[in-house]
């Protein structure tokens, strides 16, 4: 149970109406082109193409060659960053740090000159793969694309021939990164890197992404069909985005056993890996059979039919699954078939393949699935409560006796969790609240934190894990613990920093509550360059030295007050902006006699009033509250009909299970109609 500000609720009014839907959670993307050295004629037709591709595929564009953009706040309004033909010099080492800090759980897209860039920062080399050496004229080359499982070259054969101008790099990149293109010298004249000349590329970079491309030269490039569909995967895998994975052409194996290229015109590329016996394998080198989840192929068979086992590393390597292939009726008869992957393994996939006598069936493609969860947003974050326990798991009951009350029929609640009055330690009990997080769309929980080496810190590893499986990142809640003082939130922030920093799920954003309640913020200026720091509050007068401002009130989202002046405050100051929406509020049993006032739910009329409200004012980011504040009634998780409390029944003109989930599902309503501002 936390404090609210008493304030008066206003007659709620008509929810505004919604933005179409779309696919998916709209996000931002940043091009920024700024030059030192030679400056690219092309980069304004980059930067419309840029635009295009953003408008037709759910992103929007903010072009710049203002690097102040580069700080913390600045940053965390995008899902990628692209340098595009930057070339010399153009961040200084306060810019260069906010940029790492983002990248390693973010994503960055080079085109062309970005490896023409930064030469004194060595970061910035293994960022983009390799630098710049010197380059030929502007001639006609051969490119192989030796790997066509990613979403950049997805749509290309195995060579594809084009004009630009080659780069050579000082070092070969592949020990560093997955190579995706390369060229064919003996196609033009000039190159010196030799057989293996990479010219396309990604890689991991700490948690977040990495994705380079020397094309992009010309002017023409930026309207080729086939550079701006490389342009757009590269991009939407810097930003993280699921996409449908790219299916694998069955004939393109490496290795194998057997195995032989088929000619079937219905095929996908009118061939097929056919003349597959008992006992035979293929190996693709291209394709990792790291977290793979499913495997799809589109087979044929007249013959036996049979089973594929997949697996990892060699055709003896360890086993993923397996998938019965039916007898289809024919060879030119396709027909698609899946299985889920149990097993897991690291390095190149083997198919095996097993059946009875003669030829079993033909493989046009396959797709391996990852098992990404459905699209999050990284700009819509819920406030997340660990603090509760009981005795099974904790040995006295935490949190849920509040008001006076008895576990386990018995809390201080005025709705009663599905999950009954679980121990946040439960790991059974952490797994499905990061499964419903994922539901809701949010992307980012914010973990309420006491101060390090308390009950909440404990468990903090234990819920990154669990959120990093669904894809979810975890920001940081610092509470008003005893004797918290400007300094010792520097303190927390550089310890969260070196503690869980180097985890996937990590987020460095910090919501500071009851902000107001420390005057000088001065030593925050220590890490407000390479985090995001927010106050609790829409008085501008009083976030000297923060990232930002968010709100948490789950009662003042339903009238706003100075939200307004706050949104065009951050907008002209280039800070983030995060209102906080609630589905309602009601604390009546955790604290009798409490005169905090009450927010009904509406059957869903004041949630959606609320974020209606947030969006009205284009925030950065929309926070909720919250996940699981269940004191103050304000939760989105999951809560069931029970006698002497209330329930969710009616949200949404739903009832029963539907019900118990009906403001996760509309928080996913509203995470794929928010398009944050790009400040």
């Amino acid at each position: 149970m936390r404090p609210l500000i008493a304030i008066v609720i206003a007659t709620l009014v008509c929810v505004f109406a919604p933005a179409p839907a779309t696919a998916g959670a709209a996000y931002q993307v940043l091009v920024f082109s700024k030059t030192a050295g030679f400056r690219h004629d092309s980069i304004p037709a980059g930067v419309e193409a840029v635009r295009s591709l953003g408008t037709a595929n759910g992103f929007t564009v903010t072009a710049t060659e203002d690097a102040s953009v580069f700080t913390a706040a600045g940053l965390a309004n995008y899902r990628a960053v692209v340098f595009l033909s930057t070339t010399g010099d153009v961040l200084n080492d306060g810019q260069q740090a906010a940029l790492q800090a983002y990248v390693d759980g973010g994503g960055f897209a080079g085109v062309h000159a970005a490896a023409d860039t930064e030469y004194g920062w060595p970061y910035y080399g293994q960022l983009v793969g390799a630098w710049f050496k010197s380059h030929p004229a502007i001639q006609q080359a051969v490119i192989r694309n030796e790997d066509r499982s990613h979403p950049a070259t997805a749509h290309l054969g195995a060579t594809w021939t084009r004009t630009d101008e080659w780069y050579d790099y000082r070092t070969n990149p592949r020990p560093g990164v997955k190579v995706l293109q390369t060229l064919d010298e003996a196609s033009y004249s000039g190159g010196t890197m030799g057989a293996d000349h990479p010219i396309t590329w990604y890689h991991a970079q700490g948690s977040g992404r990495s994705f380079y491309t020397g094309l992009g030269h010309t002017a023409e490039s930026y309207s080729d069909g086939d550079f701006r569909r490389l342009l757009l995967g590269g991009i939407q895998y810097a930003a993280g985005v699921s996409a449908t994975p790219a299916p694998t052409e069955g004939e393109a194996y490496t290795s194998g056993q057997g195995v032989q290229i088929a000619n079937h015109a219905p095929a996908s590329g009118g061939r097929t890996l056919g003349y597959i016996d008992n006992g035979d394998w293929a190996g693709y080198a291209q394709v990792s059979a790291t977290g793979a989840k499913t495997f799809t192929a589109r087979v044929s068979s007249a013959g036996a039919g049979g089973t594929i086992t997949i697996r990892a590393g060699s055709a003896t390597g360890t086993q993923l699954g397996t998938l019965t292939v039916p007898v289809t009726g024919g060879w030119e008869t396709f027909q698609s078939v899946t299985t889920t992957l149990t097993g897991t393994g690291t390095g190149p996939l083997f198919l095996v393949f097993a059946g009875g006598a003669g030829s079993l069936f033909d493989v046009d493609t396959f797709t391996l699935g990852t098992g990404t969860p459905a699209q999050v947003s990284p700009d819509v974050h819920v406030f997340y409560y660990p603090w509760y326990g009981s005795p099974p798991v904790s040995g006295a009951w935490r949190h849920w006796q509040q008001g006076g009350h008895t576990p386990p029929a018995d809390v201080g609640a005025d709705l009663y969790p599905k999950l009954g009055p679980y121990d946040s330690g439960d790991q059974a009990a952490i797994d499905q609240h990061m499964k419903w997080i994922r539901q809701s769309g949010a992307g980012v929980l914010v973990y309420s934190w006491w101060g390090r080496g308390g009950y909440e810190d404990g468990l903090a590893r234990r819920v990154m894990d669990a959120a990093q499986r669904e894809g979810v990142k975890v920001a940081w809640h610092i509470e008003p613990y005893a004797g918290r003082t400007a300094a010792s939130v520097v303190s927390d922030v550089q310890y969260l920093n070196q503690t869980y920093g180097a985890h996937p799920a990590f987020r460095n954003a910090f919501y500071i509550f009851e902000s107001l309640l420390i005057t000088d913020w001065t030593a925050l200026d220590q890490v407000t360059g390479t985090n995001v720091v927010l106050a609790q509050t829409t008085d501008t007068s009083k976030i000297a030295h923060f990232s930002g401002m968010y709100t948490y009130d789950a009662i003042a989202g339903a009238t706003a007050p100075g939200w307004q002046q706050a949104a065009a405050y951050a907008k002209q100051h280039n800070l983030v902006w995060a209102p906080s929406v609630g589905p309602g509020y009601i604390d009546d049993r955790a604290v009798p006699g409490n005169t905090t006032p009450t927010l009904a739910r509406d059957n869903g009329a004041t949630y959606d009033k609320e974020w209606a409200n947030a969006i009205g004012t284009a925030p950065t980011w929309v926070s909720i509250t919250s996940f699981n504040e269940w004191h103050e009634g304000s939760v989105l998780e999951p809560a069931v009909v029970r006698s002497g409390y209330q329930s969710f029944e009616g949200a949404y003109g739903t009832s029963g299970a539907a019900a118990e989930t009906a403001y996760l599902d509309r928080t996913r309503y509203w995470v794929e109609r928010f398009r944050p501002s790009a400040g």
